[in-house]
C-alpha cells in the first residue's frame, strides 16, 4: 500500500485537484499515470457514489458504513484514467434507494448509465422512471447480503428475471463461484442477459483451476453472461495473480468482457455499521496499466473498454 506522502505526491503529479471536505478522508485517486493509449469512449463499468448522509441516508439494513465518495472525486478519477464513460451501481448501503446513484449520473450526463437495486416494493412505474434516467439493469448483491445458499439465490434470481425479461434489462450478480457452479443450469437458461461482478469473486491466488471458475468461463463463452474484470477489496502486493484469470476469460469470449475500477473501493470486511469504515486506498492507475498484459492487442482492449459497454449499456 502506498503511504500518504506518496499518494499526495502522485495525485499532485497527475493534476488531481479536489475540493477539501472537513472530517472525511478522500476516496482514492490514481498515483500511477496511464502508460498506454486509452481509446475514445472508454468506460469504467463498475463504480459507486456515496453521498452526504444528510442528503442520502444510509439503509438501515446495511452491513457497513462507508466514507463519502462524491461525483467531483469520480470526475477527477476518470480524468486521470482517461475514461469518458461510467456505469454507476447502487451500493448495498442504500438498499433499494437509488437516489445517490441518480445524483452521480446527473453529474456526468449522457456519459453515465446506472444499475439499480430494487425490492418487491419497487413498482413498475418506478422502473419506468429509472429507465428514463439511464438505468439499464438491476443488481442482486448476494455476497454482501450473505446469501450463499443456492436455493435462496435461485429464488431471488428467478423473481428478478421475471420482472426484467420484458424490459431488456440485464441482471448483475455479486455472488461466489460455488453459487455460480450450483446455479449454472439456471443461469444458462436465463431469459435475460447476465453480468457477473469481480471475476465471480474468484480468489486470484487459487488460479484458473479453482472450483466454479470453469463454470463462469463457460457462461461467458456461451455469450449468456458478461463478466467484469474488476478488482475488489484493498490494494494487493501482487496483482499478477489476476493475469491468468483475465486471460482465460478474454480468450473464452472477448465480446463479453467489461472492465471496471470498483471505485471508491468500499471496505466491508469487518461488517460493522456502528462506525464509519475508511475506504480502501487503491491505485487504479496501477491496476488499469495491467490491461495490456491481460489483452496485448489494442483492438481487443477497445472491445473491452468501448464496444462491449456501448452494446450492453446502450451508450
Amino acid at each position: 500500500m502506498i503511504g500518504r506522502r506518496e499518494f499526495v505526491l502522485g495525485a499532485a503529479a497527475g493534476c488531481v485537484l479536489l475540493r477539501p471536505r472537513s472530517g472525511h478522508a478522500k476516496a482514492s485517486q490514481p498515483a500511477t499515470a496511464i502508460n498506454f493509449d486509452i481509446p475514445a469512449g472508454a468506460c469504467d463499468c463498475h463504480t459507486h457514489i456515496h453521498g452526504d448522509p444528510a442528503k442520502f441516508p444510509w439503509f438501515a439494513g446495511r452491513t457497513y458504513t462507508p466514507e463519502m465518495a462524491l461525483p467531483d472525486e469520480m470526475t477527477a478519477l476518470h480524468k486521470a484514467l482517461k475514461m469518458q464513460r461510467v456505469v454507476i451501481v447502487t451500493p448495498s448501503v442504500y438498499g433499494p434507494d437509488n437516489s445517490a446513484t441518480i445524483y452521480g449520473m446527473a453529474a456526468r450526463g449522457n456519459d453515465a448509465r446506472g444499475v439499480a437495486v430494487i425490492d418487491d416494493k419497487t413498482t413498475d412505474a418506478e422502473l419506468d422512471r429509472l429507465a428514463s434516467l439511464g438505468f439499464k439493469g438491476i443488481r442482486l448483491n448476494l455476497s454482501t447480503a450473505g446469501i450463499n445458499d443456492p436455493k435462496v439465490a435461485t429464488e431471488r434470481f428467478l423473481a428478478a428475471a421475471a420482472r426484467m425479461k420484458s424490459r431488456n434489462w440485464h441482471i448483475q450478480l455479486n455472488t461466489t463461484l460455488p453459487v455460480i457452479a450450483a446455479m449454472k443450469d439456471t443461469f444458462a437458461a436465463s431469459p435475460v442477459t447476465l453480468v457477473f461482478d469481480h471475476y465471480g469473486n474468484a480468489n486470484e491466488a487459487l488460479g484458473v483451476g479453482q472450483p466454479g471458475f470453469a463454470d463462469l468461463v463457460s457462461l461467458v463463452k456461451s455469450g449468456k453472461a458478461y463478466v467484469k474484470i474488476s478488482v475488489t477489496a484493498g490494494p494487493r502486493e501482487n496483482y499478477g495473480y489476476f493475469t491468468p484469470l483475465a486471460q482465460m476469460l478474454i480468450s473464452a469470449n472477448v465480446d463479453r468482457i467489461l472492465w471496471g475500477t470498483n471505485w471508491p473501493h468500499p471496505n466491508s470486511v469487518d461488517g460493522s455499521t456502528a462506525k464509519v469504515t475508511p475506504l480502501w486506498q487503491v491505485d487504479d492507475g496501477l491496476v488499469l496499466n495491467l490491461l495490456p498484459t491481460w489483452a496485448p492487442d489494442a483492438a481487443v482492449r477497445k472491445k473491452i473498454l468501448v464496444d462491449n459497454p456501448a452494446r450492453l449499456y446502450e451508450f
